[in-house]
């Protein structure tokens, strides 16, 4: 019998295609089982060869790779397993990244965007990953977030696993814990369903800050990617929750607890001088923002002007954010709600906001509500030099409990026509976010 790994559902909202996302038959089974040995002092010899014997196989004769139950896999080195068709995934283990910074930081892998690295490289099609609620990744991070002392994208620290590559596919129910740097990117991918995650980058030697705090243990990024679904995941990190960077498209973002991070980003993007890149048709719903989160979703471009290099310098990029739809948000006391900025730029230099050429328009902000520190609803510094146009909010409120009001102010720097409010105030500060 030959495994489908293809459903269609639908894209609410203004995302006007038809997403399709992958499902899992767990009726067929296996032909040709490879169990990891976890004994040997580095595991990722055996997690390699098990993907090399197990992980090329036909539909009518999948493959099988099994982590086994309450053992530990200690990881001492970079892996590449791509190129995989037809195989399960079973983590019933822990997978432990090592500790020698030095190592990591002379040997990571590309992940092919922003000069960033990765620990592992992995990549198919057909592929189905499970974690059973309680297999586990973890990156042994806290000694990352000692050592970079809140560097930004520190070189060569790399992300915990990149899956590049990869086609009508699903990946679910993993714990990913103590990253490194960014828990995952999805780069080079289509049709890919990732569900019931559980994600906590928690630096625990200090208070959270959002200057500083587990700086860039974002949950997960997407990058040259189209039909890709986040469903039922729980964050808690430093950094972006979700975020959607160069030409992703048809992207799904439902049924999420958010706790510390940035929320959804949209960025950052137009970072290279010249180069045209889209994110498009992006729907993100049934979203609850805990306290110590910095907002429930901001957008940020780089400038107009090209300074540096990637990864912390850059700007001058082309293209748009469109047709982007964020509905039934629930506000839990969070710091701020929704910002916009264009300001992004080298090693945080100020000034030049009204220069990026990157268009940001069509967003909607619809059936938001709850708690929240700011009094600003909207914080919109958007380019002089492409204006945002199409920023629509349809019933949206936050209540600030300290003085017992309702959030009122909206911010505006070129915004075009907005929709559903009308903008109050100049901007009060740059936002270099």
């Amino acid at each position: 019998m030959q495994k489908q790994l293809i459903a269609a559902l639908s894209l609410p909202a203004l995302a006007l295609s038809v997403l399709s996302t992958p499902s899992h038959d767990h009726t067929t089974s296996c032909s040709k089982t490879c169990v990891v040995d976890s004994s040997a002092h580095d595991a990722s010899y055996a997690i390699e060869r098990a993907f090399r014997d197990c992980g090329h196989e036909t539909a009518e004769k999948r493959g099988k790779v099994v982590f086994k139950k309450n053992e530990l896999y200690n990881v001492r080195r970079v892996m590449n397993t791509t190129g995989l068709t037809n195989v399960d995934v079973e983590i019933h283990g822990t997978l432990l990244w090592d500790t020698n910074i030095h190592y990591w930081l002379n040997n990571s892998l590309p992940v092919g965007y922003q000069n960033q690295s990765t620990a592992w490289v992995f990549g198919g099609e057909n592929v189905y990953w499970t974690g059973f609620d309680y297999g586990t990744l973890d990156g042994n991070g806290q000694v990352w977030y000692d050592f970079i002392n809140g560097t930004n994208n520190y070189p060569g620290r790399p992300h915990q696993i990149s899956y590049a590559g990869m086609k009508n596919s699903v990946i679910e129910k993993t714990r990913f814990v103590q990253s490194q740097m960014w828990t995952m990117t999805v780069i080079h991918s289509e049709n890919v369903l990732l569900q019931d995650m559980y994600v906590n980058s928690t630096d625990t030697k200090r208070e959270v800050g959002f200057d500083f705090s587990s700086l860039n243990t974002d949950g997960a990024d997407v990058i040259y990617s189209n039909n890709i679904t986040f469903r039922n995941w729980t964050i808690d990190c430093g950094d972006d929750n979700i975020s959607t960077k160069a030409n992703s498209t048809n992207i799904l973002i439902e049924n999420q607890d958010w706790y510390t991070g940035l929320g959804f980003a949209m960025g950052s993007i137009g970072q290279y001088d010249g180069e045209y890149e889209t994110v498009e048709n992006v729907t993100v719903r049934n979203v609850t923002v805990h306290d110590r989160m910095r907002y429930a979703a901001y957008f940020k471009t780089w400038t107009g002007v090209s300074r540096g290099y990637p990864p912390n310098g850059g700007g001058g990029g082309l293209g748009y954010a469109a047709n982007i739809t964020l509905s039934d948000f629930k506000l839990d006391n969070t710091s701020g709600i929704f910002a916009i900025t264009q300001c992004t730029s080298y090693n945080d230099a100020r000034g030049e906001c009204d220069t990026s050429k990157f268009n940001i328009r069509d967003i909607t902000l619809e059936n938001w509500s709850g708690t929240s520190t700011s009094a600003v609803l909207a914080e919109l510094q958007c380019s002089g030099a492409s204006p945002c146009t199409g920023i629509k909010y349809n019933n949206v409120s936050a209540y600030i409990p300290s003085n017992n009001t309702m959030a009122s102010h909206y911010l505006c720097g070129n915004v075009s026509e907005p929709i559903g409010f009308e903008c109050t105030d100049g901007l009060w500060e740059e936002n270099n976010r």
